[in-house]
């Protein structure tokens, strides 16, 4: 009995010795960059908030790819892809130099409202503009535009100012397709 203990009292003093050696050798965190330092947590914020919007627009324009029977509104989803591709990989390396990792994938709140439209057969495509080409490009317009006037980064801040111009022409066209739509039905 003395012995385990012994042997127990003699590996546990060992392994307190030994944690302030192995501690010693972990190197100290780094200290923020610093880009990462003014990377704020509004400016956070947006970055998170248009990289899922983006990702959500490029969802719901694939599925228009492959459900939509209108092919103005299949053109209509290309350009989203192709547009929202580019910017949201300019997003991702933009946010990864401030040393933030922006969302790769949409919000919760969004992938159910994909998941929903996907659902969707005989009235795709009107839901498609609705929800993706008008209302979520409302969204995305208001969003850069309030980050054209109140991002603190400039990086980010220039980012949101020459993607907005874009945002607004894909919001028209939407907007325009909308009207097509609506039309026809009278």
């Amino acid at each position: 009995m003395k012995t385990r203990h012994l042997t127990a009292t003699l590996f546990a003093s060992m392994t307190l010795a030994a944690a302030p050696a192995a501690l010693a050798q972990t190197p100290p965190a780094a200290p923020p960059t610093s880009a990462q330092a003014k990377l704020d947590s509004a400016d956070r914020d947006f970055v998170e908030n248009a990289a899922q919007a983006g990702h959500m627009e490029i969802a719901g324009s694939k599925l228009a790819l492959e459900k939509a029977r209108n092919p103005d509104v299949k053109a209509f989803a290309q350009k989203i892809i192709d547009d929202h591709g580019k910017a949201g990989e300019q997003l991702a390396s933009l946010a990864k130099s401030k040393g933030y990792d922006a969302p790769t994938e949409p919000s919760l709140v969004q992938q159910a409202k994909l998941k929903a439209l996907g659902l969707r057969d005989d009235s795709f495509d009107k839901a498609y503009i609705d929800e993706i080409g008008v209302s979520a490009h409302e969204d995305a317009v208001k969003l850069f535009e309030k980050a054209s006037n109140d991002v603190k980064d400039p990086d980010i801040k220039q980012f949101a100012i020459q993607t907005l111009p874009v945002l607004q022409q894909h919001l028209q066209m939407a907007q325009g397709l909308q009207q097509r739509a609506d039309a026809a039905k009278k």
